[in-house]
C-alpha cells in the first residue's frame, strides 16, 4: 500500500467515529430520572422505548437517552437532576415524586414529565390537573389511594386480625399520606393500624421481628422504591415470619410476595414516553393535561398462598386479574 493511500485510509478511519459522534450529539437527548435502579425496572424501560416509538423516536437512531439511577438513596436524585441539566437534555423523564421534584428544582424551563404515585396538585408538583402550567405534566397513579383497598383485602384473608401493621419508608414524602389513608381505611373496617418505619436493610429486618412481636396479623407494605430494591428480603422474612403481606407492584407478587394490587406501571411509562416524544415534537408541558392511571391489577401468587398456611377464599381469587399457581 502506497504511503499517500495509507494515510487517506486512515484519516477516513478517525473522521467515521467524529461524523458518528456529531451525528450523534444532534439528537435530541431525553433525561430519565429515576429513584429505583436499572436492574429492577429494566422492563419498565421497555414500555418507554415502546412510547417513544409509537411517536416516532427509537433510542440511538434518532433519539438519545441519558439514564440517572438513584438505587433508591432519594438523597442521590438532587445531584443526578443537576447533571442532566448539565447535560442539555431536552426533556427530563422523572419517576417518581421525589425524581419530579428533584427535577424541578435543577430546572425551571426544561420541559419535565413525571409519574407521580400521589396527587400532584396537593403535592404541589403542578397548579391543576387539566392545566399544570410551567414546565412540567405527566401521569399520577394516585398509588397511595389505593391502601385502602390493600388493607381490604388483607382483612378479607385474614378476618380474625385485629390488627394490621402497616411498612412505610419514613424517608419518602409518601409515606404520610400512607398512614393517613391507611388509619381512616382500618376505622371503617373496626381495625388496628401499627405503623412501623424503615428506611435500612437492618431495619426492615427489625420491622418483622417488631410487628411479629406486637401481634399484628398481616401486613401492609406501602409503596417505596427503596422497599422495591429490597423485594427479596422482604419476601424472604415474610416466608420466614409467616406474615401474609400485601404489596404495590405486581412485580414483587410475581417474585413470590403473597399479593400486589396497584396500577399497571409499564403502561404508565409507556405513556410518560408519548408525552415525552409530543414535548419532542414541540408541544408545550403546559398543554397536556396530567393524565391519571385507570387501570389496576390485582395479583395472587396461590404457592405462597400455600406455603403460609392461607386458604385464600374464592371471592379474593374470583376477583384476582392473575393467580400465580
Amino acid at each position: 500500500m502506497k504511503r499517500r493511500d495509507f494515510i487517506t485510509l486512515l484519516g477516513g478511519a478517525t473522521a467515521w467515529p467524529l461524523a458518528a459522534h456529531e451525528q450523534q450529539s444532534a439528537m435530541p437527548v431525553v433525561g430519565f430520572l429515576n429513584q429505583e435502579s436499572a436492574e429492577l425496572v429494566a422492563h419498565l424501560v421497555t414500555g418507554f422505548r415502546k412510547g417513544l416509538s409509537e411517536t416516532g423516536f427509537s433510542e440511538n437512531q434518532n433519539i438519545a437517552i441519558e439514564y440517572r439511577w438513584a438505587e433508591g438513596h432519594y438523597e442521590r436524585l438532587p445531584q443526578l437532576a443537576a447533571d442532566l441539566v448539565n447535560r442539555k437534555v431536552a426533556v427530563i423523564a422523572a419517576a417518581y415524586l421525589p425524581a419530579a421534584f428533584a427535577a424541578r428544582q435543577a430546572s425551571s424551563t426544561i420541559p419535565i414529565v413525571f409519574i407521580s404515585g400521589v396527587d400532584p396538585v396537593a403535592a404541589g408538583l403542578v397548579a391543576s390537573l387539566g392545566r399544570p402550567g410551567g414546565n412540567l405534566t405527566g401521569l399520577s397513579n394516585f398509588n397511595t389511594s389505593l391502601t385502602a383497598k390493600r388493607l381490604e383485602l388483607l382483612h378479607q384473608i385474614v378476618p380474625r386480625a385485629s390488627a394490621i401493621a402497616v411498612l412505610v419508608n419514613p424517608t419518602s414524602p409518601a409515606t404520610q399520606t400512607i398512614n393517613a389513608e391507611a388509619e381512616a381505611a382500618a376505622r371503617a373496617l373496626g381495625l388496628r393500624v401499627d405503623v412501623v418505619a424503615a428506611s435500612t436493610e437492618h431495619e426492615i429486618d427489625a420491622a418483622f421481628a417488631t410487628i411479629v412481636q406486637r401481634g399484628a396479623g398481616a401486613l401492609l407494605v406501602g409503596g417505596d422504591a427503596y422497599f422495591n430494591s429490597r423485594r427479596g428480603q422482604f419476601i424472604a422474612l415474610a416466608t420466614r415470619y409467616s406474615v401474609p403481606a400485601i404489596y404495590d407492584r405486581r412485580e414483587i407478587a410475581m417474585a413470590g410476595g403473597l399479593m400486589s394490587y396497584g396500577i399497571n406501571n409499564f403502561d404508565m411509562y409507556r405513556q410518560a414516553a408519548i408525552y415525552t416524544g409530543q414535548i419532542l415534537k414541540g408541544t408545550k408541558p403546559a398543554d397536556l393535561p396530567v393524565q391519571q392511571a385507570t387501570k389496576v391489577e390485582f395479583v395472587v401468587n396461590l404457592k405462597t398462598a400455600k406455603a403460609l398456611g392461607l386458604d385464600l377464599p374464592t371471592s379474593v381469587l374470583l376477583s384476582a386479574d392473575e393467580v400465580i399457581e
